[in-house]
């Protein structure tokens, strides 16, 4: 045995000293010279004000500092096909660790992707049945709905040594339903809604929106075709007649001696307005569409998305559709009591899998429910399943808003895992506005002290205990507790909803009461989205906000998303007598230089792209000679580099007055977003800031029922309290106001609850309360009951 003599303690490793994350001098977006040391395996929660810097100095620095150089270990060829990332505005980023970004960013609306293909469960599901199915129809493909059946056969030429024709055929089994094309629906377009049979072209026959003028080059190519003829009704088509108007291949014609191309009317309306996005078209226009095309479960395959061959094949009675149709947690006791050891890695890998969703919450989703469809806390969960069981460490993990979508019961299920995954030796860092995570933190940095360029600059950074101590927004809002209301509005009518049976909803019958602020509560998955969304009759008279995110290019900005650009571009065409595209830079008036975007982009292949400004207009976006012309001694690049509030004084009084452009401003103003820029590019908006543009964007629409999902998403609770005064002021003027919320001051604010549970899934559906918010705070029969009654301090 060997005695150790030196008994002083081991020189400290200058390894053991790199134990902060080190940001100096960011300058991305709003940030002013910020500067934070993060520690690290720990949990670190940015907080502040919608648009005060958060996600700009997490993700928009660290996180993207972080992949970018993690991409820059891989050799050029496969950078090549990897996003390219420029380096943050930053001084200096020291002690960075590998991030994994969870973000709110919605996951794809394709029809064809669903919740076990973005979590690969389908793909080892189709595994275990290409081994274990009986009958066996072919290799995993075969049980694919996105893989068509091809067969084909022929001669091919192989270019090697001596050119050699051979003989060959091709044959793949997949799974694909060829009528609906694995999509689960077929779409029908209803005639009626396209043109009214009894007319001829010439007397005005088509009802579709821009279509009604003869003069219109669309109408024009129709009637003078030579395939119809324009003075006869369409009921009297004969039957060539009627197939060259609806389904004629594309052909050249000449209309008034100009060469144009005639298509039948279906390809046409399907080119020109069902590839577009709904949410970006002008609301008369999406109202046609909704009118027009029906969805209807495909006959085939029964909205399975998949072959006959496909669901023929079964281990224990049970098809792969079967499976896919199957409540997670319920797959997940399927999965463990198949014996086969064969197999038995795959069923290990697979229960695993299942067994994340359930543990975190979303065991009462199936695996074919479509991605598009999911809410934005429950898409952000999905993306945390893959990293639950993960065995890294001294990995960095950043979350956006991971409590977005959540109950406050299922909020503590949230925070145990994120708790978890800093137990294991990682850093996490977190965008978050609710307390009930904030408190949780080891580590707090508050930014602000207001949004935009009001924004910016760190104003706390210590404990919970320091921040609530402290003279921040975020301090002082801390404790802020929403008192139940005394007396509440009556209901002036109701609104019926009988035999909902939407996804998990169990006939439910419930009357919604109108001219009240109605709150739709219940833990995740309970079935409130189903019943507001799937059962509230639409109608002329419903305007619905869902959670959906707006589209916008770097082109887009508040002005052009929110319509505003319109009045104020004719207001300064009149005024100089000149056309109103002079006006916009995605038009005639754009600088030749940039093209309207104000600055010029290089691309450089496999290296960050560099994005300079514009030399010819210096960033303004517009012509020279477009400048010169001016609107109440503005020219239209600085009415764009207006905030709102500025805009608003602007256009209300004096020379400036344009009333159509005041009301979208006032709008914008009453949702909170006063300090935003008309020409911001709608991509530098964070997640609460476009939740409530699209907010004021409907507001335009008249109603008489407003339906809402989750307003307060993104919002900070200063910014809550703005939200409530809209809502009681929208319910004053008349209209009613039904909302899914699961924020407890907007429950306690609410004249009337709806409160569904008792669970998730097929352990919820029904109503288990309707009545006052004191009186379910007097009853804490539900879940929410308990929760909002701890909420008020009852």
């Amino acid at each position: 045995m060997t005695t150790r003599t030196d008994t002083r303690a081991p020189a400290p490793q200058a390894s053991d000293s790199h134990d902060l994350i080190r940001v100096h001098g960011a300058r991305v977006n709003n940030l002013k010279d910020v500067s934070v040391e993060i520690p690290k395996r720990r949990l670190t929660v940015f907080t502040g004000v919608s648009g005060s810097g958060k996600s700009s100095l997490v993700f928009s620095t660290i996180a993207a500092e972080s992949q970018r150089m993690i991409n820059e270990t891989y050799s050029a060829f496969v950078q090549g096909f990897m996003p390219t990332l420029a380096r943050p505005e930053v001084d200096v980023l020291e002690g960075l660790t590998t991030a994994i970004i969870v973000d709110q960013q919605r996951l794809g609306a394709d029809p064809r992707s669903t919740v076990g293909t973005v979590t690969d469960a389908n793909a080892m599901l189709r595994i275990l049945f290409s081994r274990l199915g009986e009958p066996h129809i072919g290799p995993p493909g075969a049980y694919a709905f996105n893989v068509p059946s091809v067969r084909a056969s022929g001669a091919i030429t192989v270019e090697r040594g001596n050119k050699k024709t051979v003989k060959a055929t091709f044959d793949r089994t997949g799974g694909m339903c060829p009528r609906c094309e694995g999509r689960g629906t077929v779409s029908d377009i209803d005639l009626t809604q396209l043109y009214d049979d009894s007319k001829s072209l010439s007397e005005g026959a088509f009802t579709i929106p821009g279509w009604k003028s003869d003069s219109q080059w669309t109408v024009q190519v129709y009637a003078q075709s030579g395939f119809v003829d324009p003075d006869k009704p369409i009921r009297r088509y004969t039957r060539k007649e009627l197939q060259d108007f609806l389904y004629g291949e594309p052909v050249k014609v000449k209309v008034n001696g100009v060469n144009l191309t005639y298509e039948g009317l279906i390809p046409k309306i399907q080119k020109s307005f069902l590839s577009k996005d709904k949410e970006a078209m002008q609301p008369h226009i999406r109202a046609f569409v909704e009118r027009a095309v029906t969805f209807t479960t495909c006959p085939e395959c029964e909205g399975t998305r998949l072959s006959e061959g496909a669901r023929s094949s079964k281990i224990d009675r049970v098809s792969i559709a079967d499976a896919c149709a199957m409540q997670i947690s319920d797959l997940a006791a399927w999965v463990r009591g198949l014996d086969e050891p064969s197999v038995a890695p795959l069923l290990t890998a697979l229960g695993g899998t299942l067994d994340s969703f359930v543990e975190i919450g979303l065991g009462y989703l199936s695996l074919d429910r479509p991605s598009g469809t999911l809410s934005g806390g429950e898409a952000q969960r999905v993306k945390m399943i893959r990293h639950l069981g993960s065995s890294l460490t001294d990995v960095t993990y950043v979350f956006d808003e991971p409590t977005i979508g959540l109950h406050p019961h299922d909020i503590q299920r949230m925070n145990g895992l994120l708790l978890r995954l800093r137990d294991k030796g990682n850093t996490v860092l977190v965008v978050e506005h609710k307390p009930e995570t904030i408190v949780i933190a080891d580590h707090i940095v508050d930014l602000g002290p207001g949004a935009g360029t009001a924004g910016g600059t760190v104003c706390f950074e210590g404990t919970v205990e320091g921040l609530r101590a402290g003279d921040t927004v975020t301090g002082r809002h801390f404790d802020d507790r929403a008192a139940v209301k005394k007396t509440v509005r009556e209901p002036t009518g109701v609104l019926e909803i009988r035999g909902a049976h939407t996804h998990n909803l169990r006939d439910v019958d419930v009357d919604v009461p109108l001219g009240v602020l109605t709150v739709v509560t219940g833990v995740a998955g309970s079935g409130k989205s189903s019943l507001v969304h799937g059962s509230i009759p639409p109608g002329e008279n419903v305007v619905s906000v869902d959670q959906g995110a707006i589209r916008g290019s770097r082109r887009s900005n508040p002005a052009t998303y929110t319509g505003l650009l319109d009045p104020i571009r004719k207001a300064f065409a009149k005024a100089n007598d000149v056309k109103p595209a002079l006006f916009s830079a995605n038009s005639e008036g754009a600088c030749p230089g940039c093209n309207g975007a104000g600055v010029v982009y290089s691309d450089l292949a496999m290296m960050a792209g560099v994005a300079s400004t514009c030399d010819e207009c210096e960033g303004k976006r517009f012509q020279p000679a477009v400048l010169e012309y001016r609107f109440a001694g503005r020219d239209i690049s600085e009415v764009l580099a207006m905030s709102v509030t500025e805009a608003e004084e602007f256009f209300g009084t004096g020379e400036g007055r344009i009333p159509a452009a005041h009301r979208v401003l006032r709008r914008l103003s009453d949702v909170g977003l006063g300090y935003l820029s008309l020409g911001q590019p709608l991509t530098t908006l964070s997640g609460g800031e476009r939740q409530r543009l699209k907010l004021a964007t409907h507001m335009a629409e008249k109603g008489g029922v407003y339906v809402l999902d989750e307003p307060t998403a993104g919002l900070h609770l200063a910014d809550v309290q703005q939200l409530l005064g809209l809502l009681d002021r929208i319910v004053d003027s008349g209209t009613s106001v039904v909302v899914v919320e699961h924020h407890q001051a907007v429950m306690a604010h609410a004249d009337w609850i709806i409160d569904l549970g008792p669970g998730a899934g097929h352990d919820g559906g029904r109503i288990v309360f309707e009545g006052t918010p004191a009186d379910l705070v007097a009853g804490r029969a539900t879940l929410t009951g308990e929760h909002l009654a701890a909420y008020v301090g009852a």
